[in-house]
């Protein structure tokens, strides 16, 4: 195996046919919802960086803070030799894990972006030539196979991503992981903790509006892949807590009665005054919720992590 391989595991046409599918389905459904996925355009990309680094936007921070101080541990507890990673991106935050796991022959990046892959990779070679990176172009919510890599193994999931997920989804990904993992392997999660209204509703709602336009750039997507109408200027930017689920909502809401039409897929969409689109959930964890959440997927948390502020949490679980 060269140092740097890409592995695509998703049909060239199946980002578009999933815009296609969740934008017909989630438009024409009682309450409207959009999947958070759509966006992460390269524009998205860029807003979701200038997200990290507002002052109300804490996690990314939290979590590296959290990084620094623990991947030595990380290390010395896992032994691993493969570092595997859902949703990698730029796989910034890994740096630190890499540097660390002193054993690690393989790192196996999985995104659904070929681009971030690749750039990522020939990123982490020129920084540790040693490494055989092997990246998979594939959607960790449609089932993956992976290759056959040295053991022990861990598999990062890290940003608190797990909380864009519906308490069923959660538990059918963490049963997937397991399936992904042999005995002694171990799952490094990222989750972000309940906290007070303000602190939450803020990071969602930056008084500079980066988020806004972050939250209104799906319809931008829309627009360019669909051949969308929709006007952003039409919709508000809205975060909520629930605090029933424990979980922030991001939604767009219409300023007035309105239609809007998508030729690719054949829809006009109507709004009312004050209708939402939800866009995103972003639930937040509780350590003993974690706890169990694991267990019920056959996994036993050995450790857990917060930052110096208790605002956000790592575990590391261990496949039993």
């Amino acid at each position: 195996m060269s140092p740097l391989s890409i592995t695509r595991t998703l049909p060239a046409d199946a980002t578009a046919a999933a815009l296609r599918a969740d934008v017909t389905q989630g438009l024409t459904r009682t309450p409207k919802q959009l999947p958070p996925k759509w966006f992460y355009d390269a524009r998205g990309s860029e807003l979701f960086e200038e997200i990290t680094k507002l002052p109300e936007y804490y996690p990314t921070r939290a979590e590296r803070e959290i990084l620094l101080t623990r991947s030595a541990h990380i290390a010395a507890a896992t032994g691993a030799r493969t570092l595997i990673e859902l949703g990698s991106g730029s796989s910034d935050k890994t740096r630190h894990l890499i540097g660390a796991l002193t054993e690690l022959h393989t790192y196996l990046p999985i995104d659904v972006s070929d681009s971030a892959l690749a750039a990522a990779g020939e990123a982490l070679l020129t920084e540790h030539p040693g490494l055989t990176v092997h990246a998979l172009v594939a959607d960790f919510q449609k089932g993956i196979q992976l290759p056959d890599t040295p053991g022990p193994r861990l598999l990062a999931f890290l940003g608190g991503t797990i909380g864009n997920l519906l308490p069923e989804e959660r538990a059918a990904f963490l049963r997937s992981v397991h399936a992904m993992l042999s005995p002694g392997d171990a799952l490094l999660l990222g989750t972000d903790l309940v906290k007070g209204e303000a602190t939450l509703v803020a990071a969602y709602d930056d008084g500079q509006g980066v988020t806004a336009a972050f939250n209104k750039n799906v319809l931008q997507v829309i627009n360019r892949e669909l051949g969308g109408d929709f006007d952003p200027a039409d919709f508000d930017h809205v975060a909520l807590w629930n605090a029933d689920h424990e979980w922030i909502e991001m939604r767009l809401r219409a300023r007035t009665d309105l239609t809007v039409k998508i030729p690719a897929v054949d829809l006009a969409v109507s709004f009312a005054e004050g209708e939402e689109v939800r866009t995103e959930i972003s639930a937040k964890f509780r350590e003993g919720g974690v706890r169990s959440e694991l267990a019920a997927a056959g996994l036993k948390l050995s450790e857990w992590w917060t930052d110096s502020a208790g605002r956000f949490a790592l575990s590391l679980s261990v496949r039993v």
